[in-house]
């Protein structure tokens, strides 16, 4: 079996697991959607709705968060890691975007404050069905696992997607992938017994 035939059974398989596969965050307009990715950085998406639940009532546009200002910001959000920063951040791009209209490319979009070429990926992605896939550290995890790329890094991985997916597969991907590697590749005690893929998988530590 190729390379490419088993690229074509793992993504069957986890459309099959996945068929309905979408963002966990939570939100009601684009600007919401990108401030949530920027709080979900080294912190879950559940926990970042049980936040936004009350945080998301009063941030609706940037111009409420200029309005609000930093330490308000930083109050509300303080149950997120790195609330800190992520609230310096969120204001400076509150201020930015209170001024213009959010950006539509990662070059441009990654000009913002803590907005990466993960988040950059992940907000087109979602709010675009743009072709990216982006890579956290489930993604990274789970194609290291089968072997699809031999990476160190979820950037090395990022440079590496595209040589392995066609353009079609890398938004529907970006879900499936997160979920697999988030529910049923787990970093520890991966669910190796009933997975799908254990016939195509390489990974030498299976939990079986």
């Amino acid at each position: 079996m190729n390379q490419r035939q088993k690229i074509d059974i793992f993504k069957q398989a986890l459309y099959e697991m996945y068929p309905d596969a979408e963002t966990e965050l939570d939100f009601e307009n684009e600007f919401q959607l990108l401030v949530a990715i920027i709080m979900s950085a080294q912190t879950t998406d559940k926990q970042v709705n049980k936040v936004n639940q009350t945080f998301f009532q009063h941030l609706k546009s940037p111009a409420d968060g200029v309005k609000m200002w930093e330490e308000w910001i930083r109050n509300h959000i303080r149950a997120v890691n790195f609330f800190n920063n992520k609230a310096k951040n969120i204001f400076k791009t509150c201020e930015i975007l209170s001024h213009s209209p959010i950006p539509r490319s990662i070059e441009e979009l990654t000009k913002l404050p803590w907005v990466g070429i993960k988040t950059a990926k992940v907000f087109l992605g979602v709010a675009d069905n743009a072709p990216y896939l982006g890579v956290d550290t489930h993604v990274h995890r789970v194609l290291n696992r089968v072997w699809f790329v031999k990476t160190k890094t979820p950037l090395e991985t990022d440079a590496k997607v595209a040589k392995v997916f066609t353009t079609d597969d890398l938004a529907k991907l970006h879900h499936t992938l997160i979920l697999f590697g988030r529910y049923h590749c787990i970093a520890r005690k991966p669910k190796c017994g009933d997975c799908p893929v254990k016939d195509i998988c390489n990974y030498k530590n299976k939990n079986i």
